[in-house]
């Protein structure tokens, strides 16, 4: 959806705000939720603000802690990715999601056709994570998780597992892939038998948490920046 996309809020809100008439192209609201929306070719207007222009676009590599959710908004009142970032005037969001209590490298813009890029499965955007699983796995099962493990019905592409190291009945396991389904990592290791203690994210996209501590952020270079849209091309 082209509103998500934007950074203007997420699908739900997003139809919702279609849904009340809060959305106008060229001049006239729009209320069904199907309009193909187009920013090239419509004006597009949020709430009487304009979606396209020259918004000043905003890089981000922030070290997610745990306990964070990955959402723009949360009735429940959870502490957010963006509320990190009070700071800067602009409508960030991260792209994709990394759940609560996952830790690790995400990505925070408002550049929706860098997010578009990025989160698209077709463009195979390389993550890593460091695992530690209880009980530790054997090598037919690292080998089973790289050649693929069904999940809803669909086996996972093939990915890359290594053990770290072994302590006590854990396991710690850097794994490398390009997919990035519903808390696919988790459920891979546990068709395995072996339980998630910990997980953390610490590549993406060739980015790593360098120089971070939890709750920080920086902005992206120019030079990673470019890399990024080049990306599939």
């Amino acid at each position: 959806m082209v509103l998500a996309h934007a950074g203007v809020a997420s699908r739900r809100r997003a139809a919702q705000l279609i849904e009340n008439g809060k959305v106008r192209v060229n001049g006239l609201p729009v209320t069904d939720k199907g309009f193909r929306l187009d920013p090239a070719k419509h004006e597009i207007l949020v709430s009487g603000r304009p979606l396209s222009g020259e918004e000043k676009k905003y890089h981000f590599l922030f070290y997610k802690p745990k306990g964070v959710i990955s959402t723009v908004s949360d009735t429940h009142g959870r502490k957010k990715v963006t509320d990190f970032f009070r700071d800067i005037n602009a409508r960030l969001y991260p792209v994709g999601r990394l759940d609560k209590d996952t830790t690790g490298i995400l990505i925070v813009t408002n550049d929706g056709k860098l997010t578009h890029r990025l989160a698209h499965p077709s463009f195979e955007t390389e993550k890593e994570y460091a695992v530690t699983v209880e009980p530790f796995i054997t090598g037919s099962d690292i080998r089973k998780i790289e050649r693929g493990i069904r999940i809803d019905g669909k086996l996972t592409s093939p990915c890359r597992v290594k053990l770290e190291r072994k302590s006590g009945k854990a396991g710690v396991y850097r794994i490398k892939l390009h997919e990035g389904r519903k808390r696919q990592v988790r459920r891979m290791f546990e068709a395995c038998g072996a339980r998630v203690v910990q997980l953390k994210r610490t590549g993406y996209a060739g980015l790593t948490l360098k120089g971070l501590k939890e709750g920080e952020f920086r902005e992206l270079t120019r030079k990673e920046i470019e890399r990024l849209r080049e990306l599939g091309a």
